[in-house]
């Protein structure tokens, strides 16, 4: 496997960890596993930040195009109705 593969397919998996920790954070009625969770999930996002910016680098990972004014209108739009 190369190292694009391989850090693509850790930057998905970081990703996946990400919704799952926020589930369990929203669902966890006890305070001290919610915060537990929540520095688990902090810690995450930086490194997948820090992946990210190492992925981009090398080339290894585009991110989406981004929005033009008018897309970012829309959605606003959208949202506040």
């Amino acid at each position: 496997m190369d190292e694009k593969t391989m850090v693509n397919d850790i930057l998905g998996s970081v990703k996946a960890d990400l919704t799952a920790y926020q589930t369990a954070i929203s669902e966890a009625e006890n305070m001290q596993l919610r915060q537990t969770l929540q520095q688990i999930r902090n810690g995450d996002e930086s490194f997948q930040y820090e992946l990210f910016k190492v992925a981009q680098t090398k080339g290894y990972y585009q991110p989406a195009q981004k929005a033009t004014i008018t897309e970012i209108q829309t959605v606003k739009t959208e949202l506040e109705q």
